[in-house]
């Protein structure tokens, strides 16, 4: 914990007040006066580490005060006060009891090998004694109480946080149930269907469609998704699989459906977060897909550049799309644009000027160690 400015205020407030009270003071001229005001000063400005070492600063709190004690400042020790309550607050019951008791005891011999009269010095301490155990007690109880405070504050944000995590569990179970009973026995159909109608098509000896065989490939495709999807859901920890080790598959299965789909790769392979590399898949995917969807296009390239602060995913058709088209957002690319804004980074998606239409995303990445 670093020591900030209030905490040197406070500091030098204690020592200019300890030092105003030392001056206006009665106490002997001594040669040991510039050392008076030298333990009254520092043990004002100890305590601008009370709460970095708080067991500390009320050791040197302590000592400062009985060393102008025995000196001849008849000044209250505050400093230890505040130390005390630091202390206690920290959690240190034990030491700042033991501290005190110890204060306590000393603080009357302190007095009596003062430069004082011996009669006022125990007249002194007989008077001080009920007043300084009574401030103790106090800057004590100032402490735990608010440590108390804190704690069931504390405990308070944990319980908020424990219950709204609760409640995400459930939703994402209810969710997760929900995907399960509505999309798996339909994807299921799909993908039995497709894998009948190839293999009867293979035990004719005709030859299978290539619109048959990218229905077969994506309802497997859809199916291990939706596998993955639910594992997350029910299992928050666990990250969904699919990342840029896997965006080859992806225009790979592209080119099934008779798109001329060509991948690069460009800069320094360095590994990405997990949830940068999740990003590119799915904008490579989703474009890949709206391409064979609607773009009507015999080409489509990928290409993924490594920069040193960024990874930059592009992916460019030659569809239908011309410059004075004004791209209508559907769901896909919504989603897109949340992911990326996710991660902080950019997403432009609009026809490009030679025909065809451009994705482009720019995910910032972390470097450091």
């Amino acid at each position: 914990m670093r020591i900030g400015v209030g905490d040197w205020v406070i500091a030098v407030g204690v020592a200019v007040s300890l030092l105003v009270a030392g001056l206006s003071g009665q106490h002997p001229a001594t040669d040991l006066e510039p050392l008076g005001y030298a333990l009254l000063a520092a043990g004002g400005l100890a305590l601008a580490a009370r709460r970095r070492a708080p067991v500390v600063v009320l050791a040197v709190t302590g000592v400062c005060g009985l060393g102008h004690q025995a000196i001849g400042f008849d000044v209250p020790v505050v400093a230890y006060l505040f130390a005390v309550y630091a202390t206690m607050r920290a959690g240190h019951r034990v030491v700042t009891v033991v501290g005190s008791v110890v204060m306590l005891a000393a603080l009357p011999l302190a007095i009596l090998v003062s430069p004082h009269d011996w009669l006022v010095g125990e007249a002194l301490t007989r008077s001080r004694n009920v007043l300084e155990i009574a401030w103790l007690i106090a800057a004590g109880a100032a402490g735990e109480a608010l440590r108390q405070a804190e704690r069931r504050a504390d405990e308070a944000e944990r319980t908020r946080e424990e219950t709204a995590r609760r409640r995400a569990d459930e939703e994402r179970l209810h969710i997760a149930r929900e995907l399960h009973d509505s999309l798996t026995h339909q994807i299921s159909v799909i993908k039995l269907q497709a894998e009948v109608a190839v293999h009867l098509a293979h035990k004719r000896g005709e030859q299978v469609p290539d619109a048959l065989l990218a229905i077969r490939d994506a309802g497997r495709e859809a199916a291990r998704e939706l596998r993955a999807t639910l594992e997350a859901l029910r299992d928050d920890d666990k990250s969904p699989p699919h990342g840029l080790d896997h965006v080859p598959e992806l225009v790979r299965r592209a080119r099934t459906t008779g798109l001329d789909a060509t991948l690069t790769v460009e800069g320094r392979r360095d590994a990405v977060p997990a949830a940068v590399g999740r990003t590119a898949y799915r904008i490579v995917q989703e474009s890949l897909t709206n391409i064979a969807r609607h773009a009507a296009a015999a080409t489509a390239s990928v290409r993924i550049d490594h920069r040193p602060d960024a990874l930059v995913v592009r992916v460019d058709d030659d569809g239908r799309a011309t410059p004075d088209a004004v791209p209508v957002p559907g769901v896909g690319l919504l989603g897109m644009r949340e992911r990326v804004a996710a991660l902080g980074g950019s997403l432009s998606a609009a026809p490009r000027s030679e025909g065809g239409f451009s994705v482009h995303a720019e995910l910032p990445v972390d470097r450091t160690p």
